[in-house]
């Protein structure tokens, strides 16, 4: 077990370090120059002798590699650098932007799990009948959307027609409704048809017929059993979710103006904001291999025969 640990640390290492000098070497890449963004030669006329002064101070004008070496010995030293446009450090930026993002993720894996796991989990038991014909129709439909049309869909009933909830920005808890929905919906029509297949298999081992000889309740059978088994693979595809939620929201942000991890990477792109752009890159990087982790480990409490196995290899 501990070796197992120690290595999946040392492959964590491994690939965030290969991930930041391949993200680094992207970013050089990125038509536009940094330095003109931050003085804005192009409202107000700057000389070429402080555009040099400022690369150099910035540091632009060493090779990729050395960059590379400053920056990675600033990060192991936990310190991600300062944003060329505010001169703020990036990772207090990046906790300022955090939880809203965080927010916007719980909102919207509320909404897909109050849809999904009541469709999915009638779908399955009644399979082929109008409730499962309803579901699949959902299914479809819920795919074929975009999100961001979705989204313009629901601003248009719930803030222009019913003039019910905000449809921009943040303030309070009404701001998040529509955003929530927006991803929420678009994600529980993949969940539906995940769970519906799922318990259908799951209610087909031999270990369920088994438990309903020995004449276990319904109700215990299914949750204890049946749902238990299906959760597996619902739990790999929830972890994958999440971290697209985390990294991933970048439209639905821009669209609702809604001031998250998203919209503030797109606004360092626009300005050519080395700093936040890599800083943003490591640390989401980061919570997404971190919510994989702790999915495996959630893996032997779901089901013990995976942690049986572990420890016969260990």
């Amino acid at each position: 077990m501990l070796r197992s640990i120690v290595r999946k640390l040392l492959e964590l290492l491994l690939f965030i370090l290969l991930l930041s000098f391949i993200s680094f070497c992207l970013l050089k890449l990125l038509p536009g120059d940094p330095v003109r963004s931050i003085l804005r030669v192009d409202d107000v006329a700057v000389s070429n002798v402080q555009i040099e002064a400022m690369r150099t101070e910035l540091g632009l004008n060493e090779s990729l590699i050395v960059q590379y070496g400053i920056w990675l010995r600033q990060m192991l030293q936990l310190n991600l650098g300062d944003s060329y446009i505010t001169s703020r450090p990036v990772i207090t930026e990046f906790i300022e932007k955090l939880p809203y993002t965080l927010m916007l993720t719980l909102g919207s894996l509320l909404v897909m799990l109050i849809i999904a796991i009541p469709f999915g989990t009638l779908s399955a038991i009644y399979a082929n009948r109008w409730i499962d014909k309803l579901s699949r129709l959902f299914s479809l439909l819920g795919s074929a959307m975009p999100s961001f049309w979705l989204g313009l869909l629901l601003i248009q009933l719930f803030a222009v027609k019913l003039q019910i909830l905000p449809p921009m920005g943040e303030g309070s808890i009404l701001h998040l409704i529509i955003p929530s929905l927006t991803l929420g919906i678009a994600m529980s029509a993949v969940y539906v048809r995940m769970i519906r297949a799922s318990l259908i298999e799951s209610a087909g081992q031999d270990f369920v017929a088994s438990a309903r000889a020995r004449g276990i309740h319904p109700i215990r059978l299914f949750i204890f059993h049946t749902f238990r088994h299906s959760l597996v693979p619902l739990v790999t595809i929830l972890s994958e979710s999440i971290g697209s939620l985390l990294g991933g929201t970048v439209v639905i942000e821009v669209l609702f103006a809604y001031p998250g991890l998203g919209q503030w990477v797109v606004n360092a792109i626009t300005a050519r904001d080395y700093p936040v752009i890599q800083g943003y890159t490591l640390l989401m990087s980061c919570f997404v291999i971190s919510i994989n982790m702790a999915v495996e480990v959630s893996y032997r409490w779901i089901n013990p025969q995976i942690a049986r196995r572990g420890k016969l290899k260990s």
